[in-house]
C-alpha cells in the first residue's frame, strides 16, 4: 500500500504529542515536529524519493535517525517506537489533544491534577466547573473546551486540509486515468471548490467499460474497505479514513453530473430555481423539458439553459456568483501564474530551514522575479527572532547575494511582532532600513474584540507597517481565529494605506473567503504569501491562490501580481 507523505507526518506528530505528554526533551519533540511539517509541505511523495535512492538525511531538518524512521514508515505503514508510545500512554489523551487549544502541556495538567484521560471525563470536569480552578485555565478556557466538544464532529466525519486532501487525490484520480477506456476523470465536490478542509472525495468518470474502471477503483492499493460497489457507483473507505465516491456517467449528463456534484448545495438550489422559472428540470442527468434532454453534455450547457455563463468552481456558494453572472460582471479570478513575487518567508536565519540563496534560487525556479525575507522579529525567541544588531548583519548579506542573483530580487523584510500594546518589536531605526514590514500577532491570542482589535489598528498607525499577516491568527482544526473586528481592520488599512496578507499555508489559509472578499470591496490589496519556512513551502502559494479565487479576487486585487518597480512604488505609500 503506497504510504503518502501526510500518514508519515501523523506518525511524527502523534510521537511528539506522546512525548511531550510525558514531559520528553522539548528539543526531541521539536525535532519531530519539524520533520512532520517538512514532510506534509512537500511537494513531492517521499516514498518516490526512496525509490529513486535519495538521500533523505538530506532534507530540511531531517537527520539520519528521522530519515530511517521515514523509510520504516514508508515500508511498514507504521512505527515501533509509535506502538510502544500508545502503550505508554492512555488512548484517550491523543484523542484530547484533537481539541482545539488543548495542547499537550495542558492535557497533562488535566491527567496530573484532575485524572482527565478521555473526552468524557473532560466534559465532567468542564461541566462541574472543575476546570476553571486550574492554573493557566480559568472559566473563559473552561468555556471554550465544552464549545469545542460540543462542536467535535462524530466519528468518520472529520474534514481534512485541502493539502492533505491532495496528497490521496490526485494519485488516485491518476490511476484510474490508465483504465483502458477511461476518457475523463475529475474529481467533483469541496476538493474542485477549493474549500479550506474536505470531508469526502466525489469522483466523476467517463469510461467505455464500467466495470473495468469499477473494478480498478475497488482494488487500489489504498482502499481498506469497499462500502458497496455497483456499475454506476462504488463507494470506498480508504486505509486513511478517508471516503471516495466514484461514479461512471455517459458523455450525455457528464457535465450535469459535474455540475451537481461539485455544488455547493445552495447553489445547485438556486440554479435549479433559474430552471424551474424557464420550465426546465435539473439534476445530475441532465436539463430537461419535460422527458426531453436540451442540455447537460457540458458544465456551460447547464449554466446556459438558465440564461448564465459558465461559473468558476471556487464562487459556487450562492454568495452572489448568480446574481454577478446574470449581470455579466462575474471576475476574472487571480491564477498562480499571475503572481510575480512571494512576500513572506523565512531562512535559516530565524526558524527556515534553507539558506538565503538556496530560497532565492528555488523562488527563482518557480517562475517568481521577488521574494521578500521576512524573518522573525527578536520577540519569538522560539524562532531565534533577530535584534536589530543580527537583523543588520542579515539586511548586508541580502545585499550582497542581491549583487550577484539573476532573474529575482531579494527583498529585505521582518515579520515583527505587534505587541500588546500595539507597538512593534523593532525600533524605528532597524525598520526604516528594509523594503517592507509584515506585522503579525504571536502571543495574547485571547484579548477582548475591542482590545484585539485596538491593538492590531495602533500597529497600522506605526510609519513602517506594510502588511497584516495571518489577520485572523487562526490555525485550521487547531486553533481557532482570535477576537478580532476584521470590518474595522480591513477599514483600518484602507485608511492608511497598508495590506492584508492571505497567508497560503494550508493550516492557515487566512483571511477566510469570506474577508477577503470584503476587502476586495474595501479596495484594500491582499498579498498572498506562502510563509515559506523551506524551499518546499512555496508550493503552498497554489493553495492561497484557490482561497484568493474563493474571496472573488483578481489579479489586480492582489498585490504581488505587480512587477516589481510598481510593488516599490506601493510599499513606499507605507514606508513614508
Amino acid at each position: 500500500m503506497p504510504v503518502h507523505n501526510a500518514d508519515i507526518a501523523a506518525v511524527f506528530d502523534e510521537i511528539a504529542d506522546l512525548l511531550e505528554i510525558q514531559g520528553d526533551n522539548p528539543f526531541r519533540i521539536r525535532a519531530y515536529r519539524n520533520a512532520a511539517r517538512t514532510l506534509r509541505d512537500m511537494g513531492v511523495e517521499v516514498t518516490d524519493l526512496l525509490e529513486q535512492g535519495v538521500d533523505l538525511s538530506r532534507l530540511p531538518g531531517i537527520g539520519k535517525d528521522l530519515a530511517g524512521k521515514i523509510a520504516e514508515v514508508a515500508r511498514t505503514g507504521t512505527l515501533g517506537q509509535l506502538q510502544e508510545l500508545r502503550r505508554q500512554v492512555p488512548p484517550g489523551l491523543t484523542e484530547l489533544l484533537r481539541l482545539p487549544g488543548l495542547g499537550p502541556k495542558r492535557v497533562q495538567a488535566l491527567r496530573e491534577h484532575l485524572g482527565v484521560e478521555d473526552l468524557e471525563a473532560l466534559r465532567r470536569a468542564a461541566r462541574e466547573g472543575r476546570i476553571r480552578e486550574l492554573p493557566g485555565f480559568g472559566a473563559r478556557t473552561e468555556q471554550a473546551i465544552l464549545e469545542a466538544l460540543a462542536q467535535r464532529p462524530a466519528e468518520g466525519q472529520e474534514r481534512l486540509l485541502l493539502a492533505t486532501a491532495v496528497q490521496y487525490a490526485e494519485p488516485l484520480a491518476a490511476w484510474l486515468r490508465e483504465t483502458p477506456g477511461v476518457e475523463q476523470v475529475v474529481v467533483a465536490g469541496s476538493y474542485r471548490r477549493a474549500r479550506e478542509t474536505v470531508g469526502d472525495l466525489d469522483i466523476l468518470a467517463i469510461a467505455a467499460d464500467r466495470e473495468a474502471v469499477m473494478e480498478r477503483f475497488t482494488g487500489y492499493d489504498e482502499v481498506g474497505r469497499v462500502l458497496s460497489r455497483g456499475t454506476t457507483r462504488s463507494t470506498v473507505l480508504l486505509r486513511s479514513g478517508l471516503q471516495v465516491d466514484l461514479r461512471v456517467v455517459g458523455h450525455e449528463s457528464f457535465g450535469a453530473a459535474l455540475h451537481y456534484f461539485t455544488g455547493s448545495k445552495a447553489h445547485n438550489i438556486a440554479v435549479r430555481r433559474l430552471g424551474q422559472e424557464r420550465g426546465l428540470k435539473i439534476n445530475e442527468y441532465g436539463v430537461f423539458r419535460g422527458s426531453r434532454r436540451v442540455a447537460g453534455q457540458t458544465e456551460e450547457s447547464v449554466f446556459a439553459a438558465v440564461g448564465l455563463p459558465w461559473i468558476p468552481p471556487e464562487l459556487r456558494e450562492d454568495r452572489g456568483e448568480i446574481e454577478a453572472a446574470q449581470a455579466g460582471r462575474l471576475p476574472e479570478l487571480v491564477r498562480l501564474e499571475d503572481l510575480r513575487g512571494d512576500l513572506h518567508c523565512h531562512t535559516k536565519a530565524t526558524d527556515g530551514r534553507n539558506s538565503l540563496e538556496e530560497m532565492a534560487e528555488a523562488a527563482r525556479r518557480a517562475g517568481l522575479r521577488y521574494l521578500a525575507i521576512t524573518e522573525h522579529s527578536r520577540r519569538l525567541t522560539v524562532a531565534k527572532g533577530l535584534d536589530p544588531k543580527r537583523l543588520r548583519q542579515h539586511l548586508e548579506a541580502i545585499d550582497r547575494l542581491n549583487e550577484r542573483l539573476r532573474g529575482i530580487t531579494l527583498l529585505k523584510g521582518i515579520e515583527v511582532d505587534i505587541l500588546e500594546d500595539g507597538s512593534l518589536d523593532l525600533p524605528d531605526s532597524a525598520l526604516a532600513e528594509l523594503d517592507l514590514v509584515v506585522g503579525a500577532v504571536h502571543s495574547k491570542f485571547h484579548l477582548s474584540r475591542e482590545r484585539q482589535t485596538e491593538r492590531i489598528l495602533r500597529a497600522m498607525d506605526h510609519r513602517h507597517f506594510s502588511i497584516l499577516a495571518h489577520p485572523s491568527g487562526r490555525l485550521l482544526g487547531e486553533r481557532p481565529p482570535y477576537e478580532v473586528d476584521m470590518e474595522r481592520i480591513i477599514e483600518g488599512a484602507r485608511q492608511r494605506g497598508c495590506f492584508l496578507e492571505l497567508n497560503a499555508h494550508p493550516e492557515r489559509l487566512d483571511l477566510n473567503d469570506v474577508y477577503c472578499k470584503m476587502a476586495k470591496e474595501a479596495g484594500v490589496l491582499i498579498a498572498i504569501s506562502s510563509d515559506a519556512h523551506s524551499v518546499l513551502d512555496l508550493n503552498n502559494l497554489r493553495f492561497g491562490v484557490g482561497q484568493a479565487r474563493r474571496g472573488w479576487l483578481e489579479a489586480r486585487d492582489v498585490l504581488n501580481t505587480r512587477p516589481l518597480a510598481e510593488l516599490r512604488r506601493l510599499l513606499r505609500r507605507t514606508m513614508a
